[in-house]
């Protein structure tokens, strides 16, 4: 897994937070993000094709896989989608890049998002899969949709209530979470399964909590605020969603996108659940092929 990639830790601007990162290739420089409950593990079927024409950086968000995880600050705003998106424009700086391309999934999509509106110069194009602007999302909830992402209201209840719940049974959670609850689930190799279940600990529990409790508090305000000022992300953007996951089966992603996009040159529903690039990799690796070097 990540043949010839070189793993370091990278220290961001906060004192707090060192970032964990597999980088290798070459070619023009490309950041790929993983989602919630994964690490930058997500792209190993991808990331070392995508490395014989570009530089390749997969990162662990701050809170997962080997990367810090500060407890969380009253307001949140440590964990939202500002902060972690710094942290990574901090990753790619040290690495020598200022432009750079950016995928995400999930909870790195909305990362990346936050990042193209806040770092405009900085993100050249954007792709992202699976996921549909918070915004939207929270402004559009039904109830399908809110029984089958039930985490995200019981993540983001008040501390400690869900850090201890789930304590103890970090295994059987992350486990149950990844290959039965929810459409699209599934379709992993048991050694990134395994990957996940290591890093499950309960200071990773307590990080994604805040990153969910972020989510629904200074996240959804800056959204708003965004949104009620025609703020739009500018550059070239590809959105994927798996037409098995809950984003075409509760949404409508052709209808979600473009309010919040300038720019979007494609939009693509991929045979697929939740988890396109460990699902689907062949046709991950084609888009993003096609996209980047486009």
């Amino acid at each position: 897994m990540y043949e010839g990639f070189k793993q370091i830790q990278v220290q961001t601007t906060d004192p707090e937070v060192k970032i964990n990162l597999r980088h290798g290739g070459n070619g023009p420089p490309i950041l790929l993000l993983h989602g919630n409950p994964l690490t930058h593990v997500h792209w190993h079927l991808v990331a070392p094709r995508l490395a014989q024409d570009f530089t390749v950086v997969c990162a662990d968000l701050r809170g997962y896989g080997d990367s810090s995880k500060p407890r969380g600050t009253p307001d949140h705003m440590n964990y939202s989608f500002r902060r972690m998106a710094q942290d990574q424009v901090d990753v790619m700086q040290h690495l020598g890049f200022d432009q750079f391309c950016v995928a995400g999934h999930d909870r790195g999509g909305r990362t990346a998002i936050r990042m193209a509106l806040d770092h405009v110069g900085k993100v050249k194009k954007l792709a992202t899969f699976d996921v549909l602007p918070t915004h939207h999302i929270l402004t559009h909830i039904n109830l399908k949709w809110a029984v089958n992402s039930y985490h995200w209201w019981f993540m983001a209840q008040p501390y400690d209530l869900p850090e201890k719940l789930i304590a103890g049974h970090e295994d059987f959670y992350i486990l149950k979470k990844l290959t039965t609850m929810g459409i699209g689930k599934g379709g992993f190799k048991p050694e990134a399964l395994a990957e996940y279940a290591r890093v499950c600990t309960a200071e990773n529990i307590h990080a994604v909590c805040e990153d969910y409790r972020a989510n629904v508090s200074v996240d959804f305000e800056m959204d708003t605020a965004d949104f009620e000022a025609g703020r739009k992300i500018q550059c070239p953007t590809s959105v994927y969603w798996g037409q098995l996951s809950h984003t075409e089966n509760f949404f409508n992603p052709r209808e979600a996108w473009p309010p919040y996009a300038a720019n979007i040159v494609k939009m693509q529903g991929l045979p697929c659940g939740h988890y396109p690039a460990e699902q689907v990799p062949d046709q991950v690796y084609s888009e993003l092929l096609g996209f980047f070097k486009g």
